[in-house]
């Protein structure tokens, strides 16, 4: 093997790595539907849809509005799938849900021990639920925010509630 032949070969090994990262980060599945934890994507099918099934509820859930768009929200990590079929029981649509975590540049994540705690912050930090939380964390967040939500509805009930 030459010297010149040896360069050459190097060359190309040198320009393929290089150019690995690019070419390794193929255009996204137009098939796979991709969902942060906790948030909704709207997505366009075609009309005639009566009916949608699952794979894997407990990853994300699927619901029909008018006009065939449907609302992805992702509910656990993971992949799952979902069918959607017209009257007769045909097939329209099979597609690939991927759940993915939230953005990490708006999470700060504390470990105490074994215990983890999330917190959002944007601009300030407020206790976040996040899938994995400690128990006793996930936990005391969880009541909070019931009985926020408790509060707020009861107020919404008694501003509504006519006066005689």
């Amino acid at each position: 093997m030459s010297f010149k032949s040896q360069r050459i070969g190097f060359a190309f090994l040198a320009v393929s790595v290089l150019l690995w990262p690019a070419l390794s980060q193929a255009a996204p599945d137009p098939d796979k539907i991709a969902v942060n934890v906790d948030q909704a994507k709207l997505v366009k099918l075609p009309s005639g849809i009566a009916t949608i099934v699952v794979g894997n509820p407990l990853i994300a859930d699927v619901s029909l509005q008018n006009g065939g768009m449907i609302v992805v929200t992702g509910k656990g990590y993971g992949a799952t799938n979902f069918i959607a079929m017209d009257r007769t029981g045909q097939v329209l649509v099979d597609r690939q849900i991927q759940v993915e975590g939230p953005p990490t540049d708006q999470l700060v994540t504390v470990y105490r021990g074994v215990e983890r705690e999330t917190y959002s912050c944007m601009p300030i930090c407020q206790r976040r639920i996040t899938l994995g939380d400690g128990e006793s964390y996930f936990k005391a967040t969880m009541d909070q925010a019931g009985s926020l939500s408790n509060q707020a509805s009861g107020s919404a009930a008694a501003a509504n509630k006519p006066t005689n």
